[in-house]
């Protein structure tokens, strides 16, 4: 054998591994109406991150037409499909976030934040725990990004307190929320807290200094605090025109310093049941797509059919056949029953916005104020977490759900 032909095969063998490897790594396209344009493109996927995002003449499948838009990041998740991120009792458990996950991929979230409420320092403890050791686990393609806890310090006054219990709720604690930050492998990114309390500025404070997003809600601040809390590093308010009395007075309540105040962003329930259309609609005038995000704050009990149910108290919680949750004790609503793709459908009937801007509230917005920069949008370096669907009347149709560039979900008609 020629030693020149020797080289050439002994280069070819080095080089065989990495040629498998390569076409494993085969590129992958997929097509819809980009939510932006509505105009037919092509985005190719390598290694899970989008490298090319192309205008086409046409779609492949012209019949059944679909959007493109990045996945939904709710930032205020409960529970799902049965499973709670609150409760106490040992409920909780690997397999249950697994199977939470799993199903809000079919509503077309692939990033969230298990949000924890009001509870014991032991449950909240253990829930932050268990969901650190499972947040990792490569079965959940990184689509938990952290956790949002609401609560404990948040007002004591029925009304604002809404179905949190009375008997955890206290003033800021730096030393237990320190506990509770190190349970969840310094993994909150978020909380939310009435800025009113006793030591809540300096709280606010020494969380802006560690990275965690402050929230206000569950308040009755006047504007001289809402003002001040933003001053020190709130940068947003949970749930606005929630979380408040059922009766307050026309001019001195907490919503109109929130409203007021420009610095301040909104998170916002659209569910059909936490706010009437037309707040909805003043909302979004006044805060306006870049200011505005949407969240479900949906439960465990989304999913499940209508009925009674216990809390962790034993409380009675009603889920109605037209999907309100209530807690009857206190007449007050108990979280959701609906995901975010349904306020993602409704804002647009509402208020008239594009489909573009409902992503933008839905996605992009939570990406940029959460420090998500792997997502969000559809551009090339992005994370392939991409959602097809159609608009129906009252919530999104997801098609097809991929995360990190593989199809986790596809509806079966």
């Amino acid at each position: 054998m020629k030693p020149g032909i020797y080289s050439v095969i002994c280069q070819l063998i080095l080089f065989l591994p990495m040629i498998i490897v390569n076409n494993s790594m085969a590129q992958t396209k997929v097509e819809g109406l980009l939510y932006l344009t509505k105009k037919p493109v092509s985005v190719e996927i390598m290694n899970g991150k989008i490298v090319r995002v192309n205008q086409i003449e046409k779609l492949s499948d012209e019949k059944h037409p679909v959007y493109i838009a990045p996945g939904l990041i709710d930032t205020q998740v409960n529970g799902f499909a049965g499973v709670s991120f609150c409760f106490g009792g040992g409920q909780l458990s690997q397999e249950g976030i697994l199977k939470a996950t799993s199903e809000l991929w079919k509503k077309g979230v692939t990033t969230y934040l298990p949000t924890l409420t009001t509870n014991s320092r032991e449950v909240m403890l253990r829930n932050f725990a268990l969901l650190a050791a499972t947040k990792n686990n490569k079965d959940l393609h990184g689509s938990i990004v952290g956790y949002h806890l609401e609560g404990p310090y948040i007002s004591p006054i029925d009304g604002y307190r809404g179905a949190h219990p009375i008997k955890y709720v206290h003033n800021p604690d730096w030393k237990e929320f320190s506990e509770l930050y190190e349970a969840s492998g310094r993994s909150i990114r978020t909380i939310t807290l009435a800025p009113e309390l006793d030591g809540a500025m300096e709280f606010i404070r020494k969380c802006r200094e560690l990275g965690v997003i402050v929230a206000i809600g569950h308040h009755n601040a006047n504007k001289a605090i809402v003002d001040e809390a933003v001053m020190n590093g709130a940068a947003i308010s949970t749930h606005l025109g929630n979380g408040c009395a059922n009766t307050i007075n026309r001019h001195l309540n907490p919503l109109w310093p929130q409203l007021a105040n420009d610095q301040l962003m909104a998170s916002i329930i659209c569910d059909g049941f936490h706010l009437r259309d037309e707040e909805i609609a003043v909302f979004y005038k006044v805060k306006g797509p870049d200011k505005t995000i949407i969240v479900s704050d949906v439960t465990s009990f989304a999913t499940l059919p209508p009925g009674i149910y216990k809390n962790d108290d034993g409380e009675s919680i009603e889920l109605t056949k037209e999907g309100m949750l209530i807690l009857p004790v206190q007449n007050v609503l108990y979280g959701s029953a609906s995901p975010i793709s349904r306020g993602v459908a409704r804002i647009m009937k509402i208020t008239g916005c594009s489909l573009g801007e409902a992503i933008q509230m839905s996605s992009t917005n939570p990406a940029k104020l959460y420090g998500l920069n792997d997502r969000g949008s559809i551009a090339p370096g992005k994370r392939a977490d991409l959602i097809l669907f159609e608009v129906g009347d009252s919530d999104l149709v997801i098609r097809k759900t991929y995360i990190e560039g593989k199809m986790v979900y596809e509806k079966r008609d």
